[in-house]
């Protein structure tokens, strides 16, 4: 007799993974859906994850892009190209303004530039230009949020001031995806595929939330298309009936309800701002993958202690969740 199921596939697995860089295989997909999905998400990866990019710079004494500056070595498009290969990450704001003020001779680098909020540089030690005579060399830098590739005329439509220097956004955290399928053994078939999906990443994103985030993109996006749509459901639901807000999710049995839990994002709940930062320079970034994390793997984070642990366990007790 034929067996008309599609089984379902594996969750993803790391075959190798850091910071930055992540291989990650899917098993038991149906023949032909290895490229199917494969393609999908690496197009989803590469153009829908949110991320910080600069903007905009006003450089002390400079008008315009095509201009030289009096004791720098490089010229100002030089400069620009160095700029834009800073990469940042952003808690909760969506634009920020940083400065960088030095006085020559010396070196520039991203290390430089003075911080804002919950704001973090990646790659400090990013070369910027060199200071080569007795000069204070100021500049003011935009930053943003926003996804993919985006240029300068479309983020600035409008008249800047004189001065400002609009750039083109590079927004992605993503350097690169590459995927590969081959064929594998599931019952007596052995067409198969299974996904092998490699991300690397600027380091302001880890690689498997990277690959977790545009899995969750693609499912709402083919949801939406149902008739049946869960979303619709909902807003039907709240349409009919008044829904009190309740500020903490209730164990009630029902999936639905853990998974949405589960996305919840850390900068979003009541923890300090430093353990906010220690958390999600570690690459966690939603309470479900703090869930997986056992204390003795917390307590390694930097910037971790007992009174963040302590701080990290009265809050997600709130949540019916309890460090392993």
């Amino acid at each position: 007799m034929l067996d008309n199921n599609i089984l379902l596939p594996s969750k993803p697995r790391a075959v190798s993974e850091d910071a930055v860089r992540g291989v990650y295989e899917i098993d038991g997909l149906y023949p032909g859906y290895g490229h199917t999905l494969g393609n999908s998400l690496r197009r989803i990866i590469l153009s829908s994850l949110p991320g910080v990019a600069i903007t905009s710079v006003k450089i002390d004494g400079v008008s315009h892009e095509f201009s030289t500056i009096e004791g720098i070595k490089e010229d100002v498009v030089t400069l620009l190209l160095n700029l834009r290969r800073i990469r940042f990450s952003m808690v909760g704001a969506d634009k920020e303004q940083l400065t960088l003020s030095v006085k020559g001779p010396r070196v520039v680098t991203a290390k430089d530039i003075t911080p804002v909020g919950q704001i973090e540089i990646i790659n400090k030690d990013e070369y910027i230009c060199e200071v080569t005579g007795k000069k204070d060399f100021e500049m003011e830098i935009t930053l943003e949020r926003g996804l993919g590739f985006v240029s300068r005329d479309e983020h600035h439509r409008e008249k800047v001031d004189i001065g400002v220097i609009a750039l083109d956004a590079v927004f992605t955290p993503i350097r690169r995806v590459s995927y590969d399928v081959e064929n594998m053994r599931v019952g007596d078939r052995t067409n198969h595929n299974r996904l092998r999906i490699t991300v690397e990443t600027d380091g302001s994103i880890a690689p498997r939330e990277a690959l977790e985030t545009s899995i969750r993109i693609m499912i709402d996006q083919l949801d939406a298309m149902l008739e049946t749509s869960s979303r619709r459901v909902l807003q039907s639901s709240t349409d009919t009936a008044e829904v009190k807000e309740e500020p903490k999710a209730k164990a009630d049995g029902k999936e639905d309800d853990m998974v949405d839990m589960m996305k919840t994002r850390i900068d979003t709940l009541d923890f300090s701002s430093r353990t906010v930062n220690a958390l999600m320079n570690a690459g966690i970034r939603t309470l479900g993958g703090l869930s997986r994390k056992k204390e003795e793997d917390l307590l390694e984070i930097d910037g971790m202690g007992e009174k963040g642990i302590s701080e990290i366990k009265k809050i997600i007790s709130e949540y019916g969740i309890v460090l392993k």
